[in-house]
């Protein structure tokens, strides 16, 4: 069987994990790495819903940060980080390109920090992160703020954070060719009721507590993926984008939903997806 034609492509109803609450009415909390003794690693769950998820393979250009809160990037030239196994490496090589992506591609930018990565696959099953499949968005308002703040000195920090500031993942993938299963899903930020992201405590060993958003089934948001991303195409995922929060800035809502899934037309012997994902301070204009 040729390689495209294992590549599902289309609109597909597939199911995704939305917020299910604590069944206490305690308030929600996840631990990122092994919990203490007598925690759970979350006390909330999810409940599945089946959503029409449309391809936007030839579509890309329609969407962007200020209305979707995701952006696709097509044809970036290879990457002089090749292996994507050694984080000195990755940070050495692959970050300067990053930075430089966003530069280029968020119009008045003008800074930007990068403060860590994630590397997924879901080909190996001892690696220590694969595709999450939950609908969730990595960073609140709060925060991003908190992000700055951590990541920068005091002075610049408080400067900055009187300016345009937002966190924007950098998402890619690593197969050798199209992505063949657990492609991502992403909701317009424009179909997403701030009623339906519920902050949720996020719980470091270190000590530190940052807040993501975990989200709530709603029929008005309407889902997206692009079939068969391949390596020379980027998804920009915008965390948050503080302009969102001023009236009348045409930013609709600054912040991105998004979930691996599984597509139920994914070939039995399909590739497993390997991924990462890089996440970084812009600020500007």
């Amino acid at each position: 069987m040729a390689l495209g034609s294992r590549i599902p492509r289309g609109d597909v109803q597939a199911k995704l994990h939305f917020y299910k609450p604590p069944a206490d009415g305690s308030k929600p909390f996840n631990y990122v790495n092994t919990p203490p003794e007598g925690e759970p690693q979350r006390n909330y769950s999810d409940e599945a819903h089946e959503v029409t998820i449309h391809d936007i393979r030839g579509h890309e250009s329609d969407f962007n940060l200020d209305h979707d809160a995701f952006q696709i990037i097509q044809d970036v030239p290879p990457s002089a980080e090749k292996d994507f196994v050694d984080d000195t490496s990755i940070k050495t090589n692959y970050y300067p390109e990053v930075e430089r992506l966003l530069l280029d591609h968020i119009p008045g930018s003008n800074k930007v920090v990068i403060f860590d990565h994630t590397i997924r696959r879901a080909s190996d099953p001892a690696a220590p992160r694969t595709p999450v499949q939950r609908v969730h968005i990595d960073q609140s308002a709060k925060s991003t703020a908190m992000r700055v703040r951590r990541h920068l000195t005091s002075d610049e920090a408080e400067r900055l954070l009187e300016g345009r500031y937002r966190i924007v993942n950098v998402w890619r993938p690593l197969n050798k060719g199209p992505v063949e299963s657990f492609p991502l899903a992403v909701a317009s930020s424009s179909t997403l009721d701030d009623a339906d992201a519920v902050p949720i405590e996020h719980r470091y060993n270190d000590g530190y507590t940052g807040e993501t958003l975990a989200i709530r089934y709603n029929p008005s948001q309407k889902w997206y993926y692009l079939s068969g991303m391949t390596g020379n195409e980027r998804l920009l995922l915008e965390c948050f984008d503080n302009e969102a929060l001023k009236k009348g800035s045409g930013v609709l809502g600054g912040r991105v939903a998004h979930t691996a899934f599984d597509d139920p037309r994914t070939h039995p012997d399909a590739e497993g997806r390997e991924s990462i994902e890089v996440r970084a301070l812009v600020f500007g204009p």
